[in-house]
């Protein structure tokens, strides 16, 4: 790629662990999933880079709407849900030097995982296995599918930030008009969310009727009972 820029995917060896945002662990029994890792240097610091965890979750989409999963939506900021249950998510971790930032995006799916080893894990879930339902999936085709979303998403939000994918990502969007419950480091509040802004915050509204936008990092988000 020009300018330096790497794509490197690979699948973790036996004794690797995946992980999770705020230091979770992510189920990832050898063989079970597909892991991954997207590392992007940009030439100064883009304006708006709370959004590329957001545009990753797009390509990642993407990905698995031409591998067949139709029912593919994304939860802001991180995960990839396939009708209220969890099928992936996403890491960004970023770092600069001599004037140039670089972002890794990790990337975890979910593809066959052993049903034991998924006892462990604390929320509603699926993987690939169960929603195409069509026996061995290659592993080698999504890889490539998603790499080249990745490689186009990134490349768009390098040029225009995440205010040019705002509108896809909407369509992915399946918290929009819903109430939640929004984890802060240290406080909580509650709103119904209306979407994100052009920057990639989310947007949630209060029972006054105000509007606020909250950025990412350690938040959490979660439906409300």
């Amino acid at each position: 790629m020009r300018n330096g820029r790497a794509a490197r995917f690979a699948w973790p060896s036996a004794n690797k662990a995946g992980r999770g945002r705020l230091g979770r662990s992510w189920v990832s029994p050898f063989g079970a999933g597909l892991f991954g890792s997207l590392l992007w240097r940009f030439d100064g610091q883009p304006a708006g880079l709370s959004g590329l965890s957001l545009a990753t979750g797009i390509a990642v989409a993407r990905s698995l709407r031409a591998l067949g999963v139709t029912e593919v939506g994304l939860k802001w900021p991180n995960d990839v849900l396939w009708r209220e249950r969890k099928l992936g998510g996403i890491l960004l971790e970023s770092g600069a030097s001599a004037g140039t930032l670089h972002v890794v995006a990790g990337i975890g799916l979910n593809v066959a995982l052993p049903r034991q080893a998924a006892l462990v894990i604390d929320q509603p879930w699926v993987d690939l296995r169960e929603i195409l339902g069509n026996g061995e999936m290659s592993r080698n085709r999504l890889a490539a599918l998603l790499i080249n979303e990745l490689v186009e998403i990134f490349g768009r939000f390098e040029q225009g930030g995440f205010a040019d994918l705002a509108q896809e990502w909407a369509g992915f969007d399946l918290m929009a008009g819903r109430r939640v419950r929004l984890r802060l480091p240290n406080a909580a509040v509650t709103g119904i969310v209306r979407g994100v802004d052009a920057s990639g915050a989310l947007l949630l509204e209060s029972a006054d009727g105000r509007v606020n936008t909250y950025l990412g990092g350690e938040i959490g988000l979660r439906l409300e009972p």
